[in-house]
């Protein structure tokens, strides 16, 4: 497999899992890809790789260079279980007079919503990594935002949202798991000018030089942290039944616009 590292500087072959299907194989390959999200690096390399079996297997028919194993922009198991671009856990502790004092609701009920919400009603919806309230909202918003590839907010957005109380009952623990964050600080729409801007703002703007793919790891870890915040938000209006009421206050227009000239 040194024909795939030969073809670029920062890609590292890390494994390769294969799957059969009848006379078909699917190949799956893990690579680093350093600060870059990696997608085009890894095809280049993996090209390499194909071209070489091909010389060695005459009898080899390749179809494609992609057989969806890999499992890029749709929902699938694989990304949720192996996990696919960056995985990362995020907790916090939110202290019992801030739950009531700012969330406007109390621990107990906050953790029944959950369970009954994003555990056992994603359950009965048949979820594939979408055991949430909202995180794809977040998701893609950083995604464009930071010039992501916003089709990528379908597997990326995969998360399960847990809470519990803890310190006796008084406090919440909450935490998201999210396996599949697919992000980079180099490369494709990262260069434009505002989104360049957005990552400069985060700290994680271009390749980091004393350790590739930190910057990365670290703006991943950013989309964890809102998504996060963002659940506490969700769950909690929904909690104290002030969700339709937010909406209606912040969120519609209190001007006519039936009579405004078409732009």
């Amino acid at each position: 497999m040194l024909r795939l590292c030969r073809s670029t500087r920062f890609g590292r072959l890390q494994g390769v899992k294969c799957a059969l299907a009848g006379r078909n194989l699917y190949m799956r390959f893990t690579c680093s890809t350093g600060d870059a999200m990696g997608m085009n690096m890894i095809s280049k390399g993996v090209q390499h790789v194909l071209d070489y079996l091909e010389e060695d297997f005459p009898d080899m028919d390749v179809v494609s260079i992609s057989g969806n194993f890999c499992s890029d922009k749709k929902s699938a198991a694989v990304n949720w279980i192996e996990g696919r671009g960056k995985s990362v856990v995020c907790e916090a502790i939110i202290r019992e007079e801030v739950v009531e004092k700012v969330l406007k609701t109390n621990v107990q009920s906050l953790v029944e919503l959950n369970v009954i919400k994003n555990l056992a009603g994603s359950a009965v919806a048949g979820a594939l990594g979408g055991f949430n309230a909202h995180a794809s909202n977040i998701v893609s918003a950083i995604f464009i935002a930071t010039g992501q590839d916003p089709a990528q907010n379908v597997e990326s957005s995969q998360c399960i949202t847990m809470l519990e109380a803890v310190n006796g009952g008084r406090d919440l623990h909450i935490s998201v798991t999210m396996p599949s964050i697919e992000v980079g600080t180099v490369g494709g729409g990262t260069q434009l000018a505002s989104q360049s801007a957005c990552l400069d703002l985060l700290g994680v703007k271009g390749a980091n030089r004393e350790s590739p793919g930190s910057n990365a790891r670290l703006l991943a870890t950013v989309v964890a942290g809102a998504v996060l915040a963002g659940e506490l938000s969700l769950i909690s209006a929904q909690a104290a039944g002030h969700l339709v009421q937010s909406h209606m206050k912040y969120n519609r227009s209190r001007k006519d616009m039936s009579n405004a000239a078409a732009c």
